[in-house]
Parts: C-alpha cells; sequence; structure tokens
C-alpha cells in the first residue's frame, strides 16, 4: 500500500476512520478505462466515494459530532456560494469536489479529514456496510423526488444493476408497489424479486415495450427509471411511458446519443428529465435504508481488505452475473462470505 499524508484538519472538519467502500461502476470505468464521459485520468487518483466510518477526532469548531460517531459520508463537497448552491441544487455547483472525480481524491483509504456539513450520523444497528449504500441508493431517492412519484401508479426500472436495485426500494418507500424491473442477468432479475418488483423482463428472451404494455392493459407506466446505460434501453425506456408519464435517466451512458421516437413525444407528452447524482438525500436515504436493512443486505455480495482492492474491481468488473455490491473495507475486515 502507498500512504498520503493526511491534510492538516480545519475547525470545521472531522478525522474519519474509513470503514467500508463500495465499488461504483464509475469507479470500474476509471479503472477499467482511465476515462468516463468527459472526465479523464491524467495523474494517479485514489478511487472510492460509496462510504462510512468512525469519527476520530473533530475540529474546534464542530458540535454536532464527537469521536467515536459512526458515519456516513456523502462524497460531494459543493462551494456553497453559486446560484445552484444557493436555490438547493448543490449537486449542479459547477466547482463542486466529488471524491473520485479526476482532481479530487476519494476515501478508499484508511483515514480522510473532511468537512462535517457532509458526515451523517448512522444508527448504532445498521452496519458500515449498509450505511455505504446510502450514496448509491441517494441516486434512486433523488430520482423518485425529481418525478415526484407518488402511490397508485405502476413503475419501470430499466437495468438490475446495483442502482437499479436500490431504485426499487426508493419508489416502494414513495408508495410505489407496481414495479416492473428488465436485465440481462437471470441473477439480478431473481434480486429485483426480492427486492420487491412484481414483474420482471429478461430483455435477452423479451421485448421490454411489448411486456410494460402487456401487464399495463395497453397504458403504459406514470413512471419509468433508465438506470443500465445501454443505448437500446435508454431509447426502449421512453416508449414505455403513458401519456404524460415521467421518466428519469440515471444510467451512464455507454455512447452520448440515443435515438428518440419524436412522434411518440408529440403524441404523448413524456415530460424527460436528466438526473445527476443527488442532492439533500443523505438523512431520508438513511432512514429508508434502516428500516429495509434486511432488504439492503441482499445487494452487498462480496467483502475484500484494502491490500485484495485489485481483486474486488476485478470481480465487480466480471462477474455481474452473480454479483452486486462488492465492498472494500480499508483497515479491519468486518465480514466474510
Amino acid at each position: 500500500m502507498k500512504t498520503k499524508t493526511l491534510p492538516k484538519m480545519k475547525p470545521t472538519d472531522v478525522l474519519v476512520k474509513v470503514m467500508a467502500v463500495g465499488i461504483c461502476g464509475s469507479d470500474v470505468h476509471f479503472y477499467e478505462h482511465g476515462k468516463l464521459g468527459n472526465w479523464n485520468v491524467t495523474e494517479p487518483l485514489i478511487l472510492g466515494h460509496e462510504s462510512s466510518g468512525q469519527i476520530l477526532a473533530v475540529g474546534s469548531d464542530v458540535t454536532d459530532f464527537k469521536a467515536g460517531d459512526r458515519v456516513a459520508i456523502e462524497p460531494g463537497v459543493p462551494c456553497g456560494h453559486c446560484e445552484y448552491c444557493r436555490k438547493g441544487y448543490y449537486n449542479l455547483c459547477p466547482q463542486v469536489q466529488f471524491m473520485a472525480i479526476p482532481g479530487t481524491d476519494g476515501d478508499l483509504t484508511q483515514y480522510i479529514v473532511y468537512p462535517s456539513d457532509y458526515v451523517y450520523h448512522i444508527p448504532d444497528d445498521m452496519s458500515y456496510e449498509i450505511a455505504a449504500l446510502s450514496e448509491p441508493f441517494s441516486v434512486g431517492v433523488h430520482a423518485s423526488q425529481l418525478l415526484d412519484v407518488s402511490p397508485g401508479e405502476t413503475v419501470f426500472i430499466s437495468g438490475s444493476g446495483p442502482v437499479g436495485l436500490m431504485t426499487i426500494m426508493a419508489v416502494k418507500a414513495f408508495g410505489i408497489h407496481d414495479i416492473i424491473v428488465s436485465d440481462a442477468e437471470p441473477f439480478r432479475l431473481e434480486t429485483a424479486k426480492a427486492l420487491g418488483a412484481t414483474h420482471t423482463i429478461d430483455v435477452t428472451k423479451q421485448d421490454v415495450v411489448e411486456e410494460v404494455k402487456k401487464y399495463t392493459n395497453g397504458e403504459g407506466v406514470g413512471y419509468a427509471f433508465e438506470a443500465s446505460g445501454n443505448n437500446k434501453a435508454e431509447t426502449q425506456a421512453l416508449m414505455t411511458l403513458r401519456r404524460r408519464g415521467k421518466i428519469a435517466y440515471i444510467g451512464m451512458p455507454a455512447v452520448d446519443e440515443a435515438p428518440l421516437n419524436i412522434s411518440f413525444m408529440t403524441t404523448y407528452e413524456p415530460q424527460i428529465y436528466g438526473l445527476f447524482r443527488y442532492a439533500n438525500t443523505y438523512p431520508l436515504a438513511i432512514d429508508i435504508l434502516h428500516d429495509n436493512m434486511d432488504l439492503a443486505g441482499k445487494l452487498i455480495t462480496d467483502f475484500y481488505t484494502l491490500e485484495e482492492t485489485q481483486d474486488a474491481f476485478e470481480r465487480t468488473r466480471t462477474a455481474k452475473s452473480e454479483s452486486l455490491k462488492v465492498v472494500i473495507y480499508p483497515n479491519e475486515k468486518l465480514r466474510d462470505k
């Protein structure tokens, strides 16, 4: 392992012993390709941004935390002064420093010094592994809030990776009961059922739009979430909507552009939302996860030490048919499987 000197603590900072870090798809993109979207890795970069830990020390101005507190860590620190920050949309801050994006190191490391405004208490009975899910789960929570999800509608979720699966939990918390989920991996579709999906679609055998229409008596769904990033799926997901339905594009695309059916759009008036991370979601995400810890635990399938980081990334990259969320323990290993 390499060592790096910690920055000096500011009065509003905390020192955190990092206990669990989940590997995200963006981490794998940087690991495998050295780039993601418009971001390119040009110098050494510490990955990891889905994390939890224990506070070891607090700055002189910190009053909400003390040594020994268990916390989840929100990985983006905005400027706090721009128009977007002032309006509460700090996820869109042009100056945000987001962990594991080139220019800002992540927290796949034993200790970090971090602003206390972006760490959150977790319940004593919540494991560090589940607390680390607060970051990807926040994506589903933010998407549900953005679409103003309300009970009584049917939802379609395209893609059953960790974010798509956690979106099942999010929409259920917002009162949705009818949930259709698609994927190409039987293991992930079975997990979707275990988390509450009422209908699943194997995209290798079934047509997504036809299946959704069949399930909804030809009407289409009120809300769709595209979480795969697959070009064909991005096009199909829009077509699953009923008139005036809403769709959120969550997944990072494999290519930047996807064809859209303009005739469908000018006839059905779909409401289309792009989604960038999240804002003001962590307290709610932690509460929902705490109420659903048994279900959330189904998402965590693999456990590694910091010394086994390369193995963990290879597992995430190559084992989609049997692996979901891979967790790395930067300090002591808390669980084996």
